[in-house]
């Protein structure tokens, strides 16, 4: 992999072409009705491209195809190792196509270039790879019934999937789900965030030179609101799979039970503690504690915004997460030295400074940051924000902000650390830091999370499964048991003569 800093991304992004139309039937095709939405750069306000606005409309002939192509066998009914193949390949020309889609995510989604080279386009390879080479390693089932019965469980895929996915992971988010999918005979309509479009468009068209026959995935770029709507209660859709918001995700379990029942999987949002014991190695806790607050610009699900510190060595870490915190500098996207990226759009950077806002009149103390910058770069910028003095009851501590802003909490002792953690609507991933055994294993059992870390923070790979409880979600994606989202068990019975 060339050192990410040796490229001239600017010269590339003059260059570059950019996918625009929807991706339906294995072709690209312009909207029914024609209409068109910008896609913006966030980090500088100007369109990239102009992409097709998908309407019900068009969801209607993407999902007859997709139904269609299901039933007629040539996807669903293909020998696992011969699907195998075609998601290897697809896996290797998105590698092959690295630079290209690193772009892509970086200019639509406001990310470092760093963070869309380095880890968002290698981790949708990875993924991809990963759950292809399990496509023909996922057995079926005998069960131990009587002598003179056989019992057959056979896993079969659900059929029409609709995916829809955000705009803070495009790519990495899109793979997690897909994958899966595809490897279990699914057909899929993807919808990608409006805001973000243009990766999912392109590894469409990868996946169609990879081999993957026309109609088994379309791409509807489009409206979130009707567009999302319209396939969620369509009755030809047999699961969805979401991440995002959980206003969002309470509207879609409404529209599954408004129409079908269909399957509904959902990976929502967060307000992670990361819980800090005195005993803890308190240099490598704080540097991690920077990053858990602020990578992509806190704009994601799993952040860190809950610190948690035991009271005796609360101002000491403090101090030492500030100063870590104040290397977490925002700027240009394309320089691939550059840690912070942009936020999304004007209204969620409105929405981050009247949470700043929230947190001032709360009494919170605002001890580093506050304030949106580089508004002359035509761009949506924050600076990395600290609260301290934050009691867990205040909104800032409550609510999920999607931007870098980091309440700091005080805590007594283990049962009021899994108190304070456990005291939020959210359960999607945290942390506990500390060097004796007992404590961590003790916090880590008892913080009510779908992932937690020990002396870490964003541990995990393909291996694992990753999703939360409460109103964080359900379901899994990633590992092997993102197959049962995407697939029915039937039991076949057989009785001996």
């Amino acid at each position: 992999m060339t050192d990410v800093t040796s490229i001239d991304w600017a010269a590339k992004a003059k260059t570059a072409q950019y996918p625009h139309q929807a991706f339906i039937n294995g072709k690209n095709v312009d909207s029914v009705s024609g209409k068109t939405e910008a896609t913006i750069n966030p980090s500088n306000g100007e369109v990239i491209a102009h992409i097709a606005d998908c309407t019900p409309e068009d969801a209607d002939i993407a999902i007859k195809i997709a139904r269609d192509t299901f039933e007629s066998g040539i996807w669903s009914e293909m020998a696992p190792a011969d699907r195998k193949q075609v998601l290897l390949k697809w896996a290797q020309l998105i590698e092959d196509n690295l630079e290209e889609l690193a772009l892509f995510e970086c200019l639509d989604a406001g990310k470092p270039i760093s963070n869309t080279y380095g880890i968002d386009v290698p981790s949708a390879v990875n993924t991809i790879r990963w759950t292809a080479e399990a496509t023909d390693k996922v057995y079926e089932e005998i069960a131990p019934t009587a002598h003179n019965t056989i019992a057959l469980v056979t896993r079969l895929p659900l059929g029409v999937i609709a995916a829809i996915v955000p705009w803070n992971f495009p790519l990495s988010t899109t793979a997690w789900k897909l994958a899966p999918a595809l490897a279990t005979g699914n057909s899929v309509i993807l919808k990608p965030d409006p805001k973000t479009p243009l990766t999912a468009l392109r590894i469409a068209q990868l996946a169609t030179q990879a081999g993957l026959p026309d109609g088994v995935l379309n791409v509807l770029p489009g409206d979130g609101i009707n567009l999302g709507k319209h396939i969620s209660l369509h009755p030809d859709v047999d699961g969805q799979t979401f991440t995002g918001s959980t206003n969002v995700g309470k509207l879609l379990q409404q529209y599954s039970g408004q129409s079908n029942l269909k399957r509904t999987f959902l990976e929502l949002g967060g307000k992670s503690a990361n819980i800090v014991f005195a005993d803890a190695d308190l240099e490598a806790a704080a540097e991690m504690a920077a990053v858990a607050g602020f990578y992509n610009s806190g704009q994601t699900c799993t952040a860190g915004t809950r610190l948690l510190v035991q009271e005796s060595i609360y101002d000491t870490f403090l101090e030492k997460v500030i100063e870590h915190s104040k290397a977490w500098k925002e700027g240009n996207t394309l320089d691939g030295n550059n840690l912070m990226g942009a936020i999304i759009n004007q209204g969620q950077l409105d929405n981050i400074q009247r949470y700043v806002e929230i947190g001032k009149k709360e009494g919170a103390k605002l001890v580093l940051g506050g304030n949106t910058t580089q508004s002359e770069t035509g761009g949506f910028f924050h600076d990395a924000t600290i609260f301290a003095n934050v009691d867990n009851s205040m909104q800032i501590a409550q609510e999920e902000i999607f931007g870098p802003v980091m309440s700091v909490i005080k805590f007594k002792d283990e049962a009021d650390a899994i108190r304070i953690a456990n005291d939020s609507p959210y359960g999607l991933a945290g942390a506990v830091w500390s060097q004796n055994i007992n404590t961590a294993l003790k916090v880590a059992k008892g913080v009510r999370t779908g992932t937690m870390g020990v002396n870490n923070y964003f541990g995990g790979d393909i291996t694992v499964p990753f999703g939360g409880f409460k109103e964080s979600g359900n379901g899994r994606d990633k590992s092997l048991h993102a197959m049962d989202d995407y697939t029915e068990l039937k039991t076949t019975w057989i009785e001996l003569k």
